[in-house]
């Protein structure tokens, strides 16, 4: 019982961490401490927390998992933010620091001693590109939705294979989002400001598998009647693989298609690698179709 408190525990503090770093860079770009007020999204997280000790003594939901969502409802705003703010102004810190090689990387460790200057860790996040730290963001946040997945107590009914298979899905799905948005929002365009939003509100969409089991938790009958087992509907038999199929066309690879097509085709972008990866969501799509027509024969 100790391990399963200390987990639920440690997972929603990681969570309530990464948030609170993304507001206090939004509160840094912005230059207005009124955006503190983002902390107030952390208040459901907290609330859900206090809940959940209490009754569930730690332990997940089968079907969907709260402190997931409420996670992303604390951290997504500060990403919208974030992400406007740079796509309105990306030549507005030319002299920032990138984390493209290990130089780089090793004087945001060390503080840069060869300046001589009275500078601190802060000093050193606030003077990273802005690119650099959204990028960071948008990394930190699906590894954590992975990770805190595995950390969290297992819901009722909930097996370790289920975990598995789900948290493998998951690897898969943050790689094909991660792709999505630093690929797709690279080729917007400085009068693109629509894009933009296009962009984020798919990406927002997307993120909605993470709270959702559904395509792995099995929906089966506790009835031992042969009788009733016979006569279970093809929705109810085939749930799971329904709701994957559900997932691929509406929520994830049916929508980046739709954004890569409009971005080849409106806003007149085109090279090799958007249309590598709008061949594959096209793919992923209608092999799902053909997976649907074989569960109704």
């Amino acid at each position: 019982m100790f391990l399963i408190l200390t987990c639920a525990i440690a997972t929603r503090a990681l969570f309530l961490l990464v948030s609170l770093a993304g507001v206090w860079r939004v509160t840094w770009v912005k230059g207005d401490h009124i955006f503190w007020l983002l902390t107030l999204l952390f208040a459901p997280l907290l609330l859900e927390m206090v809940v959940t000790l209490k009754r569930r003594k730690g332990q997940d939901y089968k079907w969907f998992s709260p402190p997931i969502f409420l996670f992303l409802i604390s951290i997504i705003p500060s990403i919208w933010i974030l992400e406007l703010h740079y796509q309105q102004d990306k030549a507005g810190d030319p002299q920032c620091k990138k984390l493209d090689s290990w130089e780089n990387v090793k004087r945001v460790i060390t503080l840069n001693e060869t300046t001589g200057d009275n500078l601190t860790y802060q000093n050193y996040l606030e003077a990273l590109c802005s690119n650099e730290w959204i990028l960071a963001l948008h990394q930190i946040l699906l590894v954590l939705l992975i990770v805190g997945k595995w950390l969290l107590p297992l819901g009722g009914g909930v097996t370790r294979d289920e975990l598995s298979q789900l948290l493998l899905i998951f690897v898969g799905t943050a790689a094909d989002i991660l792709e999505f948005t630093s690929e797709t929002l690279s080729d917007v365009k400085e009068n693109s400001p629509q894009l933009v939003y296009i962009i984020l509100a798919v990406w927002t969409w997307s993120m909605l598998q993470f709270p959702l089991h559904l395509a792995v938790v099995n929906s089966k009958s506790d009835s031992s009647d042969d009788r009733e087992a016979r006569e279970v509907s093809l929705l109810t038999k085939h749930s799971t693989d329904i709701w994957g199929i559900v997932e691929a066309l509406f929520i994830q690879d049916g929508p980046f298609l739709t954004v890569r097509l409009t971005v080849m085709t409106y806003f007149d972008v085109f090279h090799q690698m958007l249309v590598f990866f709008a061949i594959k969501n096209f793919l992923v799509v209608i092999l799902n179709v053909y997976r649907l027509s074989v569960h109704r024969e």
